[in-house]
């Protein structure tokens, strides 16, 4: 791809992790690419780990939009966003390489907590009890209220998300290709006062979901963004949308998204 020399290597900085890695950052320099220390410079970031890996190295570089992020993995197995082994070098040179690689898109939600605090996610939101206590929420679709839900807490996924923790609770695979977001409950109280709909549902990328927490005495909930907890009290509204971002990343051949579903679940 051309213009694209600039490498930052994210990674854990503990003693196996650094001579783990050297090599990658040897075989890099001697293909012409330049390794910075500053992420802002960077046109290609990578991140060396697992999946946890690549998600921190988004979240900690900006998401940014104007460069290609690539996951390698430490593992021994390939997940949703590595798509190479750290053992098999001549196989990232030769996707760093290329120019005429393609480029795969992942799409983002933000997220705005009591209409000051924003950020996005590129796999999931959570929102969950912090208690041995049920919580309330207003569920609100654009201006539409739709459901008082009761339980433990809820996800809204983005489609490559759907495939986490979504998952574990029985939510649906959502391709990328279709820019949504899903809904999922955890553990939902149904009773004669409160009702939900009692499965996930996926909403347009049109849309807005807000959820307004009904103070009554648990209003500390725990929230996830991605795998990351964010230590917000006292929270009455979240507003989430589709974001315009999309992460980029290296699309190889024969390793498409439902390809990557196939070799992780069946």
């Amino acid at each position: 791809m051309p213009n694209r020399r600039s490498v930052y290597f994210y990674h854990n900085k503990d003693k196996e992790m650094v001579e783990k890695t050297q090599p990658l950052y040897d075989l890099a320099e001697r293909y012409g690419f330049t390794i910075v220390k500053d992420f802002n410079q960077a046109n290609i970031i990578v991140s060396i780990g697992d999946d946890g890996t690549f998600l921190q190295a988004v979240r900690k570089t900006g998401f940014r939009e104007d460069c290609l992020y690539a996951g390698i993995s430490v593992t021994g197995k390939l997940n949703l966003y590595c798509d190479f082994y750290i053992d098999q070098p001549s196989k990232i040179i030769e996707a760093m390489t290329n120019e005429k690689i393609e480029v795969r898109r992942y799409p983002t939600i933000n997220v705005t907590v009591d209409k000051q605090t924003s950020f996005h996610c590129l796999n999931e939101f959570s929102i969950r009890s912090a208690i041995i206590k049920t919580f309330v929420m207003d569920v609100f679709i654009d201006d539409l209220h739709f459901e008082t839900f009761r339980g433990d807490g809820i996800i809204v996924s983005t489609p490559t998300g759907s495939t986490a923790y979504n998952k574990s609770v029985n939510g649906a695979i959502v391709d990328p290709m279709l820019p949504s977001m899903q809904v999922s409950e955890l553990a939902s109280l149904n009773n004669n006062h409160y009702r939900t709909l009692g499965s996930p549902f996926i909403l347009s990328g049109e849309r807005t979901l807000i959820l307004k927490v009904v103070q009554d005495g648990n209003d500390h909930p725990t929230m996830g963004m991605d795998n990351e907890a964010l230590s917000i009290q006292h929270v009455k509204e979240i507003e989430i949308n589709l974001s315009n971002k999309r992460i980029k990343t290296v699309k190889l051949k024969d390793n498409s998204f439902w390809e990557k579903v196939k070799r992780t679940f069946l």
